[in-house]
């Protein structure tokens, strides 16, 4: 299905404008898909998203500032997050002993087994999302999406 047939429209789209809506739409459709696997595990995606970030430290804590800066939605609201997380006991907060303004942040051994069970699922999803691309085209899709990351 073309984006003109999918978003009902008629009029002739520029190359340049058709691409950039067909770019935010098909990103959508990802996210949406995505966020419907995470809501059985009671997470959003920035809150999946900060536990990626902190298991990625292994064992070493993470500032606030450095989870926002890895973030792929830097418009969220990284304290609020952490909190939530908290909540669900899946991350922990302390002060750092060297600096007693800056806190720290952790994940959970629970925070670790809830990725351990939905590494596998999300990976499914992804190769299911991307399925009819061939590795080659894969390959392309990155190169262009890297490029349009890198452009001032």
């Amino acid at each position: 299905m073309t984006i003109e047939e999918a978003l009902h429209i008629s009029a002739k789209l520029d190359l340049e404008s058709k691409t950039a809506i067909n770019l935010q739409y098909t990103s959508r459709i990802l996210e949406e898909k995505f966020a419907g696997l995470l809501k059985e595990y009671d997470l959003t995606t920035p809150q999946f998203n900060v536990l990626r970030i902190l298991r990625g430290q292994k064992g070493k804590p993470a500032s606030l500032a450095c989870i926002q800066d890895r973030m792929v939605d830097r418009n969220s609201n990284t304290t609020r997050l952490v909190d939530k997380l908290i909540k669900k006991d899946w991350v922990k907060r302390r002060v750092c002993p060297d600096n007693r303004r800056m806190v720290e942040i952790e994940i959970t051994p629970d925070g670790l087994k809830v990725l351990e069970q939905l590494d596998p699922l999300t990976r499914e999803l992804n190769a299911k999302n991307v399925a009819p691309l061939t590795q080659d085209e894969l390959l392309t899709l990155n190169k262009l999406l890297d490029k349009l990351k890198t452009h001032d």
